[in-house]
């Protein structure tokens, strides 16, 4: 624990110089900053999926430094500093965890994660009280469909039993394909919508995050496509000129390969 701190006390005293010395530090904002701390999110996203557990640790470091830098401007504002900030997040992870520190009891994580979603809503100080107000508007569409689900289920609106969501699914597709044929092309972007919306739905209550889920498939898709590309360079081809079945063959060998 000694060197833990003594780490993390050494990163604040970095801050405080960088802010005081470096142009580049000392002109940055809430606003500025933003940016770059989603594109580190997404960093951090990638390296998880990748399983890179170097890059993971580098990846956390760079966030950390923004939670210190917000961190910093805050306290220079005389709004908030570090300390609050762990003293504000010790605070809400004991009253939302009852069952650790209090007399509550649980039997599995899905009613922690009930209690915990039943608990946001009670606390004080807070300017609303809904369950879906906690789902940032700016999430990419698929992570904010997940979210605002969970969110949802963690009062009770959900599904008893994972399979009862096929229904939903095949009344969805069924819906998608009567509007495929009248062509009508804003009813079916509505019924792309819905369909997305109940497949989400369907991954979450197996365990399977969709963000994660679609981007392995991006990935796989990405290099079976880039063996494809370069199999027919080598031959001197162009795939514009090349026939499906012949691109099928390498998307064949590209999978063997896998």
């Amino acid at each position: 624990m000694k060197d833990k701190l003594e780490a993390f006390g050494k990163l604040l005293q970095i801050m405080d110089e960088l802010r005081e010395q470096c142009p580049w530090d000392r002109e940055q904002t809430f606003e500025s900053l933003r940016r770059l701390t989603i594109e580190e999110t997404y960093e951090l996203g990638d390296a998880i999926l990748q399983a890179d557990l170097q890059e993971i640790k580098k990846e956390l470091g760079d966030l950390l430094l923004h939670i210190v830098f917000y961190a910093k401007i805050g306290s220079e504002q005389k709004a908030f500093d570090m300390t609050d900030v762990i003293n504000s997040l010790n605070e809400k992870l004991i009253y939302r965890h009852p069952h650790i520190y209090g007399e509550v009891d649980v039997n599995n994580a899905r009613e922690v994660e009930q209690n915990w979603e039943a608990l946001k809503l009670k606390e004080k100080g807070r300017k609303k009280k809904t369950v879906l107000e906690g789902v940032p508007a700016s999430l990419p569409a698929l992570v904010k469909a997940n979210r605002i689900q969970e969110k949802a289920s963690g009062v009770g609106f959900d599904w008893e039993h994972p399979d009862q969501v096929w229904d939903k699914v095949k009344e969805e597709v069924s819906e998608l394909q009567h509007e495929l044929t009248e062509n009508n092309r804003d009813k079916i972007e509505a019924e792309f919508g819905d369909l997305f919306f109940a497949m989400v739905n369907a991954a979450r209550l197996y365990g399977v995050d969709p963000e994660a889920a679609l981007e392995r498939t991006n990935l796989k898709f990405i290099k079976r496509f880039n063996y494809l590309e370069s199999q027919t360079l080598k031959k001197g081809k162009d795939l514009k000129n090349m026939p499906l079945s012949e691109m099928d063959r390498y998307w064949e060998e590209a999978k063997r390969m896998e």
